[in-house]
């Protein structure tokens, strides 16, 4: 089993307050709530976390992009992935996500992916994603093109890394006369590929295709849906006729790991309560334009995730739900190990900081999940 530290860079500072007069933490949350100086603060606290996390021995340390949101700092998060690449040492470095549909020239992550993989010695994972549907508010792009903007950007990007350049590529949302990036990339023929997701049918069909094979990683849902989309990505692997590696598995949740577990839930019950109530608050409408999706997929979000995500979620709902483990290392230990045999989990993308968690407690419980709950599990495949 591998273990990735992931950090949303959520703007810590926020009054919490605001949920009397605003509907979101996205999108209509004026922008006078953000205060430059906590902004400097929070961005050099939080790339020295993501910096020790390379010195702890995670695998990889993830950044992710997110527009007009107190959710995550992130909008651009090749700059933090740039710092990562030149500052740290052994780990993998993680975009788990570039929103290729918002995208007029999909040629500028090819680059960027390009750059980092060079700055890094070929540490890059590149990771694409359609972008939640807020995202096609904030940039008003049409979420009926989105599969086929993502696909086909993907496909172009591929060709860039992948063959020499100069050629012409003519598709239906992208032409270019000429496709010839510098620099190409470090790895060869490509850095790896992971595709973060909600369970899109679409996707799972298009992620586990045998010219594919990446990375599936099922994100910040309750342990249910995480079963059912995993599962159903295992299926259609082996519909395709081959069983899918534990590397293709990945889920990415939030976990706190103290030293008993009263201790634990005590640390991390306010903080974990605000994140999932008031940092990621928004109407559903926001999160699901229509076109997104296909109503299949739709119906199968809006009677999960979403629904879920509609109510106010306790500490102990959370809990309930698996979509947050909190405890002692023998629990953390515990939990993560059945779910391993459950599901073939074989990648756990962790986020050890969330919403107000302040830095004293991030790092305890870095320090604790790297120290006390990795060494137990890596010995699973």
């Amino acid at each position: 089993m591998k273990f990735y530290f992931f950090h949303l860079m959520p703007y810590g500072a926020l009054d919490l307050d605001y949920v009397k007069t605003h509907e979101s933490a996205w999108l209509t949350l004026p922008n006078s709530y953000y205060d430059p100086i906590q902004g400097h603060r929070l961005y050099h606290r939080y790339l020295g976390e993501l910096r020790l996390a390379d010195l702890l021995g995670f695998e990889g340390v993830c950044v992710n992009e997110h527009h007009e949101t107190a959710y995550g700092l992130m909008p651009i998060p090749g700059v933090i992935a740039g710092a990562l690449a030149y500052t740290t040492k052994t780990a993998k470095i993680c975009v788990l996500g570039r929103a290729l549909p918002l995208l007029n020239n999909p040629l500028v992550v090819a680059e960027e992916y390009a750059m980092l993989d060079n700055i890094s010695g070929g540490r890059l994972i590149a990771g694409f994603v359609r972008g939640i549907g807020v995202e096609y508010h904030a940039s008003m792009t049409n979420p009926g093109e989105s599969h086929g903007r993502f696909q086909e950007a993907h496909d172009l990007i591929l060709r860039a890394w992948t063959e020499p350049g100069p050629f012409a590529f003519e598709g239906k949302y992208y032409n270019f006369l000429y496709v010839n990036i510098w620099p190409r990339p470090y790895q060869k023929p490509r850095p790896e590929i992971w595709i973060p997701s909600q369970g899109s049918a679409q996707t799972i069909d298009w992620t586990s295709h045998p010219d594919r094979k990446y990375t599936f990683l099922h994100t910040f849902s309750p342990i249910t849906a995480v079963r059912k989309f995993v599962g159903q990505y295992k299926k259609r692997c082996e519909d395709y006729g081959y069983s899918p590696s534990s590397d293709q598995l990945g889920w990415a949740l939030p976990l706190y790991v103290a030293e008993t577990d009263a201790i634990a839930q005590r640390e991390a019950r306010g903080h974990i309560e605000d994140f999932f109530n008031k940092f990621l608050r928004a109407p559903t409408e926001y999160k699901l334009p229509p076109g997104y999706t296909s109503l299949e997929s739709a119906r199968a979000v809006l009677s999960g995730t979403l629904k879920v995500r509609e109510q106010h979620l306790s500490f102990e709902k959370l809990i309930e739900l698996g979509m947050f483990i909190c405890g002692s290392p023998s629990t953390v230990v515990e939990q993560l190990e059945r779910h391993h045999y459950e599901m073939g989990i074989g990648r756990v993308v962790t986020m050890l900081q969330f919403g107000t968690l302040p830095p004293e407690q991030t790092e305890k419980n870095m320090r604790m999940f790297a120290g006390e709950v990795m060494p137990k599990l890596r010995h699973l495949r």
